[in-house]
């Protein structure tokens, strides 16, 4: 133990852009399942705690990565969970893996690019995904997918290694239903985790 905590001094975590109560749910559920912690107490509609207060919570923790979840109800501008987010990002305490990018309906926004995205049939594909985590129409650009939601402008600001986009997590018309393990929220994380090198699971 002593040495993996010297190796890895930062405290690893992976950023989630959605806090209401069924993405809480659904990323209890995906922490549980694949051996990783969850701050509970981030999850909220907004982000109930500050940043601060996040990077407090994740010292206590007895392992990692961690995922910590983000939310800023609907609001186009930097409300209480893109506020908590970037702080938590820029901590020279923690080092972010990467992040679930989660689409939205809010619009006056720009949006952050990902480096994949998973649609609601589990796929990773290079296409932007929407709220349903159905696919949008195709850009011919040669562009990176680009994922519109409330809590995710703030991540162009953030050093983020990975960002993966999804729909509304534990929802998607029942595809990422908890009942079903929210299979693609899950493949997201699990796709980070892949990106990262970091094996998991117990």
């Amino acid at each position: 133990m002593e040495k993996t905590q010297a190796i890895h001094k930062k405290i690893r975590v992976i950023l989630v852009t959605d806090g209401d109560r069924v993405a809480q749910q659904a990323v209890e559920t995906i922490g549980t399942s694949l051996g990783l912690r969850c701050i509970s107490a981030s999850a909220g509609n907004p982000t109930p705690i500050s940043g601060e207060k996040i990077v407090k919570l994740l010292k206590t923790v007895p392992f990692d990565p961690v995922l910590i979840m983000f939310d800023d109800k609907g609001l186009k501008e930097k409300a209480q969970g893109e506020r908590a987010l970037e702080y938590v990002a820029n901590h020279p305490d923690i080092e972010v893996l990467g992040a679930v990018a989660v689409a939205s309906n809010t619009t006056g926004i720009d949006g952050v690019q990902a480096d994949a995205c998973i649609d609601c049939q589990g796929h990773v594909i290079d296409l932007s995904v929407d709220k349903k985590g159905e696919i949008k129409e195709k850009e011919d650009c040669g562009c990176k997918p680009v994922i519109t939601g409330d809590t995710v402008d703030v991540l162009n600001d953030v050093e983020i290694p990975v960002i993966i986009g999804v729909g509304d997590i534990g929802k998607m018309d029942k595809h990422d239903d908890l009942s079903r393990g929210a299979p693609i929220t899950r493949k997201a994380i699990e796709e980070i985790l892949k990106r990262s090198g970091i094996s998991y699971g117990r």
